[in-house]
């Protein structure tokens, strides 16, 4: 990245010296379109160095955590140079399942029962070719939960692994009940404010989970990516014209087909005519989650679901990578001064970046920020968390 600010900068410099030639051929001379276009160049350059390259801001309760990242994971530290053709939210966000490649994965799948006679559907990579952990019984693993709709196939996903497989590493992934293909047995779906799967998991979404346990859980440490701080204030901004127009009708839609395919599960207990007449994905959760979950209102759903009450219970570390312009976790809703009370937490905010996007590099197709942040988190985490231990 630091490469690609030099070359920039050349460019920029070259593109200067041209322009200064090309004006001498006379203003209103053949050079003129050239020459708008090589100012507009220099212009573009200048403001992308100035205003859209920077290194995000990083957040901690505690010094030791602070340093260890610094130390070990030094990408949240370095300039983040987001792809110089798109580096706006919603671009980023739009982008990036159709550009970045998704690497071939073959998984185990693995049914779990769960207490109410339900199933919950893993997604194995057990790595049996790890030539830095040939003992299965030592591989570290890395279980990875999908967002609100999302599956072990998604790019981000696939990239995860991918980069998992090159540390030696295994990894699982939490299907939400119903999404993967699996039969759906009890007439229950997912809730952002219920662990109690994930729980089941653990044993034999994730802030949230680690802010109910506290110190107790046998994870070693966590990450997060784009997470909605606060549900009200993402529900807000999703609700916005051209924010619903890209990205909350569809996402409404597909909550809306994750449920009616098991339409007949849920006859009996809710209007499911109704919730599929729903616009937004409020309206669903009012109509639906809400409901299935046994919330007096869609208000007392909402607060139990917000992550930001839960962070200053969480008692492993903790990285938490944000971009300030998604507009699915609107930045006023970053609990900053939450986090900077807990030295368990690391909050590494990018200026760009969008939703799950964190493009980088001319033509983003293999790695993002994002992937560059999970895999150096990861390896220190596995390798060195011993040292945060003993602090």
């Amino acid at each position: 990245m630091q490469h690609l600010a030099t070359e920039l900068r050349m460019l920029s410099r070259e593109l200067s010296l041209c322009l200064e030639r090309q004006v001498r051929v006379g203003f209103f001379g053949s050079g003129m379109g050239l020459s708008l276009i090589l100012g507009f160049s220099v212009a573009y350059a200048c403001y992308y160095l100035s205003s859209i390259a920077k290194k995000p801001r990083l957040v901690t309760g505690g010094e030791s955590f602070s340093r260890f990242l610094q130390e070990h994971c030094p990408v949240v530290t370095e300039t983040y140079y987001p792809t110089v053709w798109c580096w706006e939210s919603r671009g980023q966000t739009l982008l990036r399942p159709f550009i970045t490649a998704k690497p071939p994965v073959r998984y185990r799948n693995e049914l779990i029962k769960t207490a109410d006679g339900g199933q919950i559907s893993l997604d194995w990579f057990d790595n049996d070719n790890s030539a830095y952990y040939t003992d299965a019984s030592t591989r570290p693993t890395i279980l990875l939960l999908p967002g609100l709709t999302g599956t072990s196939k998604e790019s981000y996903i696939l990239h995860m692994i991918h980069l998992s497989e090159e540390l030696g590493y295994r990894c699982v992934v939490f299907n939400n009940r119903g999404v993967a293909g699996e039969n759906l047995l009890t007439p229950r779906t997912y809730c952002c404010a219920n662990t109690e799967d994930l729980e089941t998991v653990i044993q034999m979404l994730l802030l949230n989970y680690l802010g109910k346990i506290g110190p107790k859980t046998p994870l070693m440490g966590a990450a997060t990516f784009s997470v909605g701080w606060n549900t009200f204030a993402c529900s807000e901004s999703l609700e916005k014209p051209l924010n619903w127009l890209l990205f909350n009708y569809y996402l409404t839609t597909c909550l809306q087909s994750s449920v009616n395919k098991h339409r007949h599960m849920f006859v009996k207990q809710i209007d499911m005519d109704h919730v599929m007449k729903a616009k937004s994905i409020r309206e669903f959760d009012k109509r639906f989650t809400s409901v299935m979950f046994g919330y007096r209102t869609i208000d007392d759903y909402y607060t139990d679901a917000s992550p930001n009450r839960r962070l200053n219970s969480v008692g492993i570390p903790v990285l938490c990578l944000n971009s300030v312009d998604d507009v699915f976790s609107p930045s006023h809703a970053i609990p900053v001064e939450t986090a900077k009370k807990n030295p368990n937490v690391a909050l590494v905010l990018t200026s760009c970046g969008g939703h799950i996007g964190f493009l980088e590099g001319i033509w983003p197709r293999q790695c993002t920020y994002m992937d560059r942040v999970f895999k150096q988190f990861v390896q220190a985490m596995v390798e060195h968390g011993w040292e945060l231990a003993r602090t």
